[in-house]
């Protein structure tokens, strides 16, 4: 493939982003294929595990920015394989917390330092300053998500 040249219309720019996003997920699925997770539970693991108090579902869901149904289903596929476990809540006993257990903080841990390796490898390919400019020209397009 041939490398763009600076200054390629914002369209180029866009499609060139998005390539970079997809071959960065391409190589996310198959570190997470490794832990016997999807995308979906491994964020969800991910923002449990840094909850302090573990979050309840609603919560989650919206943290995540998902239905409450459809957190059901991550947090059912997340207990069946060990990883979270429901207790109640010790505010409401009606409701329930999504509380990581310990095999679920050591496959979070396993699945954050893979991706930490997979991405870094490819910055890695970027000198300290194409770093900088990617972090600044990145942290722009974010605050203008939301």
């Amino acid at each position: 493939m041939s490398k763009r040249v600076a200054g390629s219309a914002s369209e180029d720019l866009g499609e060139q982003l998005l390539r970079v996003a997809r071959g960065l997920r391409r190589a996310w699925m198959v570190d997470l294929s490794g832990h016997d997770l999807s995308p979906h539970e491994a964020r969800a693991l991910r923002v449990a595990a840094e909850r302090d108090p573990a979050p309840r579902l609603r919560e989650l869901a919206d943290s995540l920015r998902i239905a409450p149904r459809s957190v059901t289903d991550v947090v059912d596929a997340l207990e069946g394989k060990g990883y979270v476990s429901r207790e109640p809540d010790p505010h409401d006993r009606r409701a329930s917390v999504v509380v990581v257990t310990d095999a679920g903080r050591a496959v979070r841990a396993a699945v954050h330092e893979a991706r930490r390796r997979s991405v870094g490898d490819q910055i890695g390919a970027l000198s300290a300053e194409q770093r900088a400019a990617l972090a600044d020209a990145l942290t722009t397009l974010e605050q203008g998500l939301d």
